[in-house]
């Protein structure tokens, strides 16, 4: 998904607050439990109006559901880029945003939550929560065959697990240090599994003995 371009960013002021509104209360309250009559009246408009600007309640949760989708990418991708070049650095960028993340969001992961929610396979917003951990694995997965790991498919595949967790350690099990614990099992696979340049604290080649 492009993450310099989103529909919400064509939304009328009247249409960004119904969504902010609603993105508070499926969220905090859970998608079936909140109606579109107390969407519009939390938000100050009439149901026709926000029919108006969203069709309806599954577009609704769409639109939510694909602008936290887009804040997450768009937080990983920058925390990735001023990693710089060092490989276990961009490599741990994903789990390096999960403190800020999680304070604000105790309520775990509303990808997850939606997931548990929303039943229908072609649903839109089924497909983006699907879509967003597919990219979260696919990203890892690239970043380790970008340092010569060999098997970057399971260990891809372990970065995710220990991601996840952590959301789900620190939501439900009230871990506070989840996000921490979860980077430093996270370091300490790469540099177990990678070759030397990812193993801190080793000198680099000197170079053919003369």
């Amino acid at each position: 998904m492009d993450t310099d371009s989103s529909p919400d960013e064509q939304l009328t002021p009247g249409a960004r607050r119904i969504l902010e509104v609603a993105s508070e209360l499926f969220y905090w309250r859970g998608i079936h439990a909140v109606g579109v009559d107390t969407i519009a009246a939390e938000s100050g408009v009439t149901k026709r109006t926000l029919y108006d600007r969203f069709g309806s309640k599954d577009a609704l949760v769409t639109a939510y559901l694909h602008a936290r989708d887009r804040r997450w990418r768009k937080l990983v991708l920058t925390t990735l880029d001023d990693a710089g070049p060092d490989p276990v650095a961009r490599l741990l960028s994903p789990f390096d945003v999960l403190t800020d993340w999680l304070t604000p969001n105790s309520r775990g992961c509303s990808f997850v939550n939606a997931f548990a929610e929303l039943t229908e396979p072609d649903h839109p917003g089924q497909q983006l929560v699907v879509a967003e951990k597919v990219w979260l694995r696919d990203l890892f997965r690239q970043l380790l065959q970008d340092t010569g790991i060999t098997d970057a498919d399971t260990l891809a595949a372990q970065l995710l697990s220990l991601h996840e967790g952590a959301i789900i350690s620190y939501s439900i099990a009230g871990e506070t240090t989840a996000a921490n614990t979860a980077r430093a099992a996270a370091e300490a696979l790469i540099t177990s599994a990678g070759p030397p340049p990812l193993a801190r604290g080793t000198a680099p080649p000197s170079g053919p003995s003369r």
